[in-house]
């Protein structure tokens, strides 16, 4: 399980010590299809093993998708694949809360006030937006300068205690946790918002293309050949991972020589996470080792690990009416939780309620 970052004592978790549970985590994906082998070992396969521990919400952000040009149709269909995705993963819908950012109102209610609370500033040092918005930043959507905020309330209106974070996304809880200082401490009401945690998993899973190990694996990236997809099957998965680039070495010795290699760091790196082993045995394992041998060995893992996730996927996604009843009960449920506390959040404001 992961290392969790605690600072203070949190008053926000005894109801859930009282349950035998760590407190209630909110993770979301965005329905930008494609998912791939770095979506999985990064955050996928892990909403299952942490719903034993936790209260689970896990969200398909479709509002968050929309930040830059969508297909109305594919949006659709992707936010159903994500959902699938959760399910083949091991996420037991009837017992923790899978649903669509969109279907829960108090998402959006919630970011609005955040948006008066958050501060240009802090908005405008947001490296992701620097990255996505280019040297076009006067054309890109407004929605895609304040989506943090946006992030802070799909956090914030289920009071979750803790959020799986990636290298990636620690800005962003970050600046979660600023607005929920500012906000208890602006309206007087201390404790209101808790100061949600990091949860750190270990040695990160960074996943980079199999095409180039200096860049990481994306769903964007225009060659398929860069990634594996969750719904590649046996034969395609084989194909990819032979050929994924190497270097014309044996394999490294140890974990300083891999370190020179990225090609061959990230091919030790993908077989450790699949095998939940620490890299530094796997290298100890193959060092020296020939490439052909190594890459039929990941391969038969990665089969073994990723095939019934990617056929389980496949069946759920010709079942789309059962994959839409988990998202509406899903989405009710957390209205239940979220309605609440935006009306906590209205009167402390105050908003009148005639």
């Amino acid at each position: 399980m992961p290392d969790v970052t605690t600072a203070a004592l949190n008053p926000h978790l005894a109801p859930y010590e009282n349950r035998g549970l760590k407190g209630r985590i909110l993770s979301g994906v965005q329905p930008t299809g494609n998912l791939h082998l770095g979506n999985y070992l990064g955050a996928i396969r892990n909403f299952a093993r942490l719903q034993s521990d936790y209260e689970c919400l896990y969200c398909v952000v479709d509002q968050h998708a929309i930040t830059v040009p969508q297909d109305p149709q594919l949006l659709a269909a992707q936010t159903r694949e994500i959902a699938s995705a959760f399910l083949a993963a091991g996420v037991d819908g009837s017992k923790q809360i899978i649903f669509n950012q969109s279907m829960v109102p108090a998402h959006a209610q919630l970011a609005w006030i955040f948006n008066c609370v958050a501060r240009m500033g802090w908005m405008s040092r947001m490296t992701q937006f620097k990255e996505k918005a280019g040297k076009d930043r006067e054309n890109v959507s407004l929605g895609l300068f304040a989506y943090p905020a946006l992030m802070a309330a799909d956090i914030l209106i289920y009071k979750a205690t803790h959020v799986p974070v990636g290298e990636d996304q620690k800005q962003h809880l970050e600046l979660t946790r600023d607005i929920a200082l500012k906000f208890n401490n602006d309206f007087a009401v201390p404790d209101f918002f808790p100061i949600t945690e990091p949860l750190i998993f270990g040695a990160a899973t960074r996943v980079m293309s199999l095409r180039d190990g200096t860049k990481k694996m994306s769903k964007s990236d225009p060659s398929d050949q860069s990634r594996i997809n969750l719904t590649d099957d046996a034969d395609a998965i084989a194909l990819k991972i032979r050929r994924a680039k190497t270097d014309p070495l044996p394999l490294p010795e140890n974990e300083a020589e891999a370190e020179k290699r990225p090609d061959a760091d990230n091919l030790l790196g993908i077989y450790a996470a699949l095998a939940d082993r620490e890299k530094t045995e796997v290298i100890a394992e193959f060092a020296g080792r020939q490439f052909s041998e190594f890459k039929a060995a990941l391969t038969e893992l990665a089969v073994a690990k990723l095939g019934p996730v990617g056929a389980e996927m496949q069946r759920l996604m010709k079942d789309p009416g059962h994959v839409d009843s988990v998202l509406r009960d899903g989405a009710a449920r957390a209205r239940a939780l979220a309605d609440p506390i935006l009306a906590e959040v209205y009167a402390t404001v105050g908003f009148l309620k005639p």
